[in-house]
This record gives C-alpha cells, structure tokens and sequence, in this order.
C-alpha cells in the first residue's frame, strides 16, 4: 500500500502554549494576590478595581479558561492530529478558534475588575461575552468533528472520545446556564430565579469542573502518560466502562453543592447518590493510568515529565474520592461553607490539572523544537518545590476548615453558641491564610522555573512549523466488523449522539420537576419583589463580589439559625428566593451569613462598616469601598431593570417603570435623612445608599409571614 505524506500543524499548538504559560503566570499571580488580601487587607489598595470581591473571579476565570483551558486546546490540537493521522480539518478555523479565545480571556480580564459579572460561579461573564465563548465553541466542535470525520485512521482512541464529550457537553451546560435577559450591553438577569437558578448553575458549575477540567484531561492523560513511558494502556475494556460510565453519572452530581439549602430533598438525594457512585468510574480511570506505568516504575525515579504525571493522576484519585464523600450530607454539614472545599478543589486544580499541563509541557516542546530538554535538574526542582507549593496550599486549608466548622458549631454550657461573633473564627484562621500564600508562592516559582527551562530548550532547538509524517489512507469502506465498542469507535457521528444523550439524561430528570411542579417551590405570601433602590442595591451587592465571601443561605442547623435568626428561629425557605435573579446562595463564608441581616443593624451601622470595616468590627478583613460614597447610581436604567424583571416573571404592575424613580427617591430620602440625624451626610443618590436599602430588606419578608401568622 502507498503511503501518503502529511504534515502535522505544530504552529497551532505552539500558539496555545504560548498562551497556556502566559496566562498561567497572570491567572496564578492573581491568585497569590488574592490569598494575601485575606490576611493583610491593605492589599486591596483601596481601589474598586482590585478589591478581593473583584479579583477573585479574575483568578478563577484566569486559571481555569486561560490556563487550562489553553492547554486543553493545545493538548487536544498535538494529540488528535496524531491519533487520527491527518492534519486539523481547517487550519482557518484553528486560528479563529485560538485569537477569539484570547479575545474572549482579554473581555474577561477587562470586564471582572469592572465589576460587571453574573456573580455565577464559573459563569461570570457577561451576555455578549457568553454569545462570543457558544460561538468559538461551535468553531472548535466543527474543527474536531471535521478532524475525525477525515481521519485516515480507522479506529477512534480512548482520548477522542473523552473530547468528543468534552465539546457536547460543555456546549449543553454554557448554553442552559447561560439563558439570561440584558438590561444594557453588559447587564443582565439570570432567567432562573431562586432555587431554580441554584439548581441550573451548580449543575454548570459542577460539570464544568466535569467537563472542562476533568474530561479532556483524561484524554490528554490517555495520551500522553504512555507516550511519555512508552508503554501501552493498561486496559481497553477498562477505558470503555472508564468513559461511559463516567460521562453518564457525573452529570447527576451537581445538587451535592446544594445539600441543606431550600433545594428540594429528592433533588439532593439525587446528587448524593449519583456522586458517590463516582467513585468507581473515577478510581477507574485513575488505576488504568497508574497501571500502565507497569514495568516503567524504575524511570519514574529519574523522569521529571513521569514524576508530574504520577502526582497529577493520584490527585486525580484523591481529589475524586474526596468530592464523593464531601457529599454525604454528615460530612457535607461540617465542610460546606469552609476552606475545606477550597482545599479541595485546589487538590483537584494544581494536582490534577497543574501537574498534568506541567508534564504535558516537557514532553512535547522538546519534540516540537527536535532538540532535548534543557535541563532535566530544573525539571526536577520544579516538580519539588511545585509538590511543596501543593502541601503548604491544601494542609492550611483543610486546618482552616475544620477549625471553622467546629468554632461555628460549638455551644457553651448555657446552650448559647461559644463564639457567637463570626468575626472570632475569621481571626483565628489567619496563620493558616498565611501559609496558603507560602504554598501558592511555592507553586508560582515552580512555574516560573518551568517557564526559563522551556525558553531555553526552545532556544536549542529549531521549531517544526509543520511535522512531515507517513500514514496509510483510509480505506473507502470502513468495515465494522469486531468488538461491539470497536464498531462504535468506527461511526464518529453516532458516538457523538450516543454520548449527548447519555449526559442529557441526568440533567432533564433533575431539572424538569423542579421547574414544573409547583410544589417544589412553596410560595410565600408575604414575599414581594424588591423595591427599585434595593434592586440597583442588589446591583451594587453584585458588582463589588460579596457573594464571594458571603452566603445568603441558613441551612436548618440549630447553630446557624441560633447565629443568624435568634429571636424567630427561621431557617431559609424556597419561597424566599422566588424574585432573585440570580440567586446569591454563595458557597463560602469568609464572612457572616447576610440572609437575615435586615434590620439587624442600623442604618448608620451599614454607613460606617463599608467605609471604615476595621473602625465597626475590630480585626475584620473586609475591604473599605470608599467609591460607594462618591459614585451614583445610574437612574435612568430604573426602567430597563424593571422591564427586564417583569419580563422574568417578577409581578410587577404595567407601567410601574413609569414611576418607579419615584419610589427610589422617596425611599432613599428617608435613609439619608435617618442618616442625618447621627450626622452622616450623604447624597440620596449615592449607590451605598442603595446598598444599605438592599442589605436592610434581607429576612425581612420571612419575619412579616411570622407575624401574620401569629397576630
């Protein structure tokens, strides 16, 4: 049979490595940023753009989609083109695919500081912003698609189907979770309200660390850990349960983030169960990778590229074995809320993904340049000092989080909380922030160290813009004879929609009850819509990224109803939630629960601690927010907000937006006249205004319900 010459597109891939090293430097810089603002709040610098609140989805969205998503795409570009023995389908859409993606990160990296964000975990960006990510996505889903369909290999390996699944099911969560309606070009409202939104976004959010994090690096890991040990995978048979079964049950998993909340309990049992069943498909994937290091172990001494792979495909177990039994409900009501879960999911993170790009990277840029790695000592100090970074990051965290779970829970002798001031238990962590900061700093000069090293073996070598290879081409008919998988991995089209209707299930089962069976969601009669200052309120409450340190969610633990609703005793209910677009659950508290903060302080009180958070609450770690008090808020977009909120099925009368500007002066006339009276003088436009009307109205519809029901 007469070869054919094709040529590999190495500059592609090159591209996104550039990219990859780039932004994991930015996106981890950040992040050290961030972990010393929790300690040494000075750090904010007093500037809106480089609050905590503002910074932290920066870091996050960095890491995640610049970072690792960067290299996801270089991995994929490298390894696809191989396993299925031609070039990209385009190399057109390959550019398109990688410069809307940086431009997308550059909208991130603007907008987040900025303050305009979803405050949705994973899913902050705004709407344009959103249409631009479905659209490079679909770009990129046409280039892969158009790869394997062209394929002049027979054979889909393992890796392909993990990125097959990759792209459709990312696709199906940025899409659903997505569905918002724009108030101005960069504002909008989540269509979900309350329990409903919680229920979508942490089914995103859960399945983007699934599928986004998780997925195509298992398909990198199929690839390149027997490249790197030269040896063939453990188990075919192992890979196939390995692949569907994961696919197919991580879907489920998403109400675990949501257990104790107003989520219905069927909902959380689902996830409960559905998340520990992941353990087996997990630990699969996990022993196949270990397990094909047979006969290799000798090299793994000396091996820099090996030594990163072992220790990402061990967080990998680690990490999920430990998400499976943060979700039972006895363990999920100790670690919920705590530096616990950031331990976590930084295993997960700089383990799992971190190490895995980092083994990635050593490998294949000396192949790439046709020289050898610069220097293999270099290698293996990073691999050090990165382990370090790792150790020094999670055992503070997961210190921290206990130490927070059991100071929160602990009653003194006379039935009352010991240390009923928060504030106690936020101080005593501090040592533990501050060795995070150690650890994350540990990790960046690893980085740093891999970033001269790959310079300088490039610098070595000569870069292969184009790869010349050999292959046999595709016979014209393709014989699905064999076993019954093998004959699927033949039929690329079909797989696609075998593996889209196996992560649909989980989701439609999930979410259609609770969107159609009304008794999912209890109404509650005395819960109204927001007033137009405590909607602009809620806005401002939005933009500075309070939900990042605070929760909007008391779970039925006689400890936190003590601490946050002592004298009525509520815990918080589904019907509370139904106008909140989007919800404001959170999923850490840095600082108190702020659901029934309403009425709790004074005006003045509110005044005060966003200007000054240290003078109120001595030894706080907030950031001062001193804009709050010069800037005003935009009235003339009262009418938008209010259309939009109608819109979503928030009762409010026709023609109200007529005269809702009204109403805000009115009610900002009477708190900046009640703040007169202590001699605090502020424009009734001012937005802290508005965010002390918001913060003044939380709990307080469930409070009236009490009384009413109690004349």
């Amino acid at each position: 049979m007469e070869l054919e010459k094709i040529h590999y597109d190495n500059k592609i891939v090159k591209a996104f490595i550039i990219a990859t090293v780039l932004f994991g430097i930015v996106g981890m810089t950040v992040g050290l940023l961030a972990a010393i603002q929790l300690f040494y709040p000075v750090f904010n610098f007093d500037l809106q753009y480089t609050t905590f609140g503002r910074i932290r989805p920066l870091h996050t969205n960095a890491v995640i989609f610049a970072f690792v998503g960067n290299a996801m795409f270089a991995g994929v570009y490298y390894s696809m083109q191989r396993l299925l023995k031609t070039r990209m389908f385009n190399d057109s859409f390959s550019w398109i695919h990688f410069w809307g993606w940086q431009l997308i990160i550059l909208a991130a990296a603007i907008t987040l500081p900025m303050g305009l964000t979803t405050s949705k975990e994973y899913a902050e960006l705004e709407w344009p912003i959103d249409i631009a990510i479905a659209l490079i996505w679909v770009v990129f889903g046409i280039n892969m698609i158009g790869t394997i369909i062209k394929r002049r290999e027979q054979h889909m390996y393992v890796a392909i189907w993990f990125y097959i699944a990759t792209f459709v099911t990312v696709a199906v969560l940025h899409i659903v979770n997505s569905f918002e309606i724009p108030v101005t070009f960069f504002k909008s409202y989540s269509w979900y309200a309350g329990v409903q939104d919680a229920l979508v976004q942490w089914w995103y959010g859960h399945n983007a660390v699934a599928f986004f994090l998780t997925t195509p690096f298992l398909g990198i890991m199929y690839y390149f850990l027997p490249k790197a040990a030269n040896r063939p995978v453990y188990s075919y048979r192992l890979s196939i349960i390995h692949f569907w079964s994961l696919i197919f049950i991580y879907i489920w998993a998403g109400p675990h983030h949501l257990l104790y909340t107003a989520l219905p309990d069927w909902a959380q049992s689902l996830g409960v169960v559905f998340s520990i069943m992941l353990i087996a498909p997990s630990w699969g994937g996990m022993l196949n990778g270990l397990f094909t290091l047979r006969g290799a172990w000798d090299r793994v001494r000396e091996d820099a590229v090996l030594k990163f792979m072992v220790v990402a495909v061990t967080a990998y177990g680690m990490a999920t074995l430990e998400g499976p039994l943060l979700s039972l409900k006895n363990v999920n009501a100790i670690t919920h809320y705590t530096d616990w879960i950031v331990a976590h999911v930084h295993v997960g993170g700089l383990g799992w993904n971190g190490f895995l790009i980092f083994g990635m990277l050593y490998w294949v840029i000396p192949r790439m340049w046709n020289t050898k790695l610069y220097s293999s000592k270099l290698a293996n100090l990073h691999f050090w000092i990165g382990t370090l970074g790792i150790v020094f990051y999670a055992l503070p965290m997961y210190i921290a989080g206990v130490v927070q779970s059991l100071m929160w829970k602990e009653f003194a002798a006379d039935g009352f909380l010991k240390y009923q001031n928060f504030l106690e238990t936020t101080t005593q962590i501090l040592p533990m922030y501050m060795l995070r900061a150690v650890g994350g700093t540990l990790y960046l000069t690893g980085v740093f160290i891999m970033t001269y090293n790959l310079l300088k073996t490039a610098a070595s070598g000569q870069f292969v813009a184009n790869e010349e290879a050999e292959v046999a081409p595709l016979p014209k008919v393709i014989h699905a004879e064999g076993h019954w998988h093998n004959v699927l991995e033949r039929k690329p089209v079909l797989f696609t929609i075998l593996a889209l209707v196996a992560i649909l299930i989980g989701g439609i089962i999930e979410m259609v009850p609770t969107f159609l069976i009304k008794s999912n969601i209890p109404t509650i009669a005395s819960v109204k819509p927001y007033t137009p200052l405590e909607l602009h309120g809620r806005d401002i409450y939005i933009r500075e990224g309070c939900v990042g340190c605070h929760s909007q969610m008391i779970r039925p633990f006689r400890s936190e109803v003590q601490r946050y609703d002592p004298k009525d005793g509520e815990y918080s209910k589904a019907g509370e939630y139904v106008y909140d677009h989007p919800f404001l659950w959170g999923s850490k508290r840095t600082g108190p629960d702020l659901q029934r903060t309403g009425g709790k302080y004074a005006d003045s009180w509110h005044f005060r601690h966003m200007l000054t958070p240290g003078e109120v609450s001595t030894g706080s770690i907030m950031p001062a927010y001193p804009w709050l008090y010069e800037q005003q808020i935009n009235k003339s977009i009262t009418p938008s907000m209010i259309k939009a909120m109608r819109t979503l099925g928030v009762p409010y009368e026709e023609g109200y937006e007529d005269r809702a500007n009204d109403d805000l002066e009115k009610q900002a006339n009477r708190i900046t006249e009640g703040l007169q009276l202590e001699g605090l003088d502020t424009s009734s436009d001012a937005e802290i205004v508005a965010l002390i009307a918001y913060l003044q109205r939380l709990g307080k519809d469930i409070k009236l319900e009490k009384v009413a029901s109690n004349p």
